[in-house]
C-alpha cells in the first residue's frame, strides 16, 4: 500500500505483535491468548470469569475455549466466588503462575526492547495517539451512527 492508512498501520503491527508472542508461546505449547489471560488473572485474590472477557477484549466463547484448556493444562483452577454464590473466580495454580511469571518477562522484554529505540516523547506520542483513538471509538465519534440508518 503505497500511501498507508492509520488503520492499516495498526492492524499490520498488530498482526506482526501477535505472532511474535505466538512464536514464542507456541515453544512452550501455547498461546499469546493463554499468556495474555495469565497476566489478567489476579495472583491473589484470583478473578470473576465474568470480567476477564471484558478485561481482555475476548468473546465469551473464545474465552471459555482459553480457559478450558488452561484448566485442562493446570494453569488455573475455578472456585465459587464467596461474595456472589452465582459466580465463580479463576484463581492460578502454582503452575499457572510460573507460566504467568514467564509471560510477564516477554512483555517486559518486548517493552523494554521498543524503549531502547524510541525516545520517550515519541513513546508518549504513541500513547497519546492511541488514546485519542480508543476513546472516539468508544464514544462513537468517528462514524455518525444516522447515515447506516437504512431508508
Amino acid at each position: 500500500m503505497k500511501d498507508k492508512t492509520i488503520d492499516y498501520v495498526l492492524r499490520t503491527t498488530w498482526l506482526a505483535v501477535n505472532k511474535m508472542y505466538n512464536e514464542e508461546a507456541s515453544k512452550f505449547g501455547t498461546t499469546m491468548a493463554t499468556g495474555f489471560a495469565l497476566l489478567s488473572i489476579d495472583p491473589e485474590k484470583g478473578t470473576p470469569s465474568t470480567s476477564l472477557g471484558p478485561k481482555m477484549g475476548m468473546e465469551a466463547t473464545s474465552l471459555s475455549r482459553t480457559l478450558k484448556t488452561m484448566e485442562e493444562k493446570g494453569l488455573i483452577k475455578r472456585k465459587p466466588n464467596p461474595e456472589d454464590g452465582r459466580g465463580i473466580l479463576i484463581h492460578l495454580t502454582e503452575f499457572g503462575r510460573e507460566k504467568r511469571d514467564y509471560s510477564k518477562e516477554k512483555v517486559l522484554t518486548f517493552n523494554e526492547s521498543i524503549k531502547e529505540s524510541v525516545t520517550e516523547e515519541e513513546l508518549l506520542k504513541f500513547y497519546k495517539v492511541a488514546d485519542i483513538i480508543n476513546n472516539k471509538i468508544s464514544n462513537k465519534q468517528i462514524y455518525n451512527q444516522k447515515e447506516h440508518i437504512l431508508k
